[in-house]
């Protein structure tokens, strides 16, 4: 199935010289949820305003749903949704009417049964009289969500989309675009929150500097740039780690009662050419601590969270446009 957005070396660069995005390639699929993690300034919101048609790209190309962005705008268009950062709204309409209005400006006929619906799905029934002016933050964003969906479009694009709410609320709309995905809507967002990315994204894709480093999917992500920590309880205290066991770069606790190991998923425990199974060569490793008569009553293991690998990634982009090194971009291209 070919993809819903697709992005070819898209640049843009403003009148003072200063290039927002660099080269561009980015293809989305349908019916998925793709987040967008990247620090302030990285070009996320620029992204998505060219594709949404707000912003002009200075050179490249965007097809959506086999539609042209630029010689084929009307049609674009109305195939996507966006809720943007701010908070701007007719602070004197009604909830009822600020969703038909926009609506209307996409030449939709009125249709009541769409409004009520999108409104109920978003927990806003119960508001649709009151007045914008009245809602707080959260019911503010809901709406913004329900103008983006007014016009029924295929494509949905949330800009931090929960910026600025708590933590339950935020919860609330994950529960909220997870259900817009089941009807087969197409979600691309941006957040700054790690966790939002981690709980409702198929995909991640991590901008830096006006670049795309990194897309993948989530899962495969955390496994192969994540890192994994075993934590050996040990039944005897140790005062040092033998020599023979320096390859590993074990760390031991100060009290002497836990040996730890952290580790690249993608890298395996020891050098062994003929075997690249972790959990296998993780087996070694306890074969030469029994060896060296060093015994454990527990196992622990951590694996990293997105977090980690996002801040990883990011500074490492920063210092190094080879962000990955050769062997993990191996890995990934292998798993794909």
């Amino acid at each position: 199935m070919p993809p819903v957005v697709s992005i070819s070396n898209l640049n843009k660069i403003y009148d003072s010289g200063f290039q927002a995005l660099s080269n561009i390639n980015l293809d989305i699929n349908r019916g998925e949820i793709i987040a967008l993690l990247g620090p302030n300034g990285a070009g996320k919101t620029t992204l998505i305003s060219i594709i949404c048609g707000i912003v002009n790209a200075s050179s490249g190309a965007i097809i959506v749903d086999g539609f042209d962005t630029q010689t084929e705008y009307r049609k674009t268009r109305g195939k996507i949704g966006l809720v943007p950062q701010e908070l701007t709204s007719d602070a004197f309409s009604t909830v009822w009417n600020t969703v038909t209005f926009s609506r209307g400006l996409f030449g939709k006929e009125p249709n009541p049964s769409v409004i009520e619906k999108i409104l109920r799905d978003l927990s806003l029934w119960d508001k649709k009289d009151n007045m914008m002016m009245t809602l707080s933050g959260g019911m503010k964003r809901r709406v913004l969500i329900a103008k983006a969906l007014s016009h029924e479009p295929e494509i949905l694009f949330l800009d931090e989309p929960t910026a600025g709410v708590d933590v339950e609320l935020r919860k609330d709309m994950w529960r909220v675009i997870n259900r817009l995905r089941d009807s087969g809507v197409t979600i691309i967002l941006t957040t700054h929150y790690i966790e939002e990315a981690e709980e409702i994204a198929d995909r991640i894709g991590i901008i830096s500097n006006g670049e795309i480093i990194l897309v993948e999917e989530k899962d495969i992500l955390i496994k192969q740039l994540g890192k994994k920590c075993i934590t050996l309880k040990l039944q005897n205290k140790l005062d040092a780690i033998p020599e023979d066991l320096n390859q590993y770069e074990l760390e031991l606790s100060q009290d002497g009662r836990e040996l730890s190991y952290t580790f690249n998923t993608t890298t395996t425990i020891t050098p062994s050419v003929n075997n690249n199974d972790p959990s296998s060569n993780i087996a070694t490793l306890i074969d030469k601590l029994s060896s060296n008569n060093i015994h454990f009553n527990d196992i622990d293991t951590k694996q990293s969270s997105l977090e980690e690998i996002f801040v990883e990634l990011v500074a490492n982009s920063k210092t190094n446009s080879n962000y990955m090194s050769k062997h993990q971009k191996k890995t990934l291209q292998e798993q794909q």
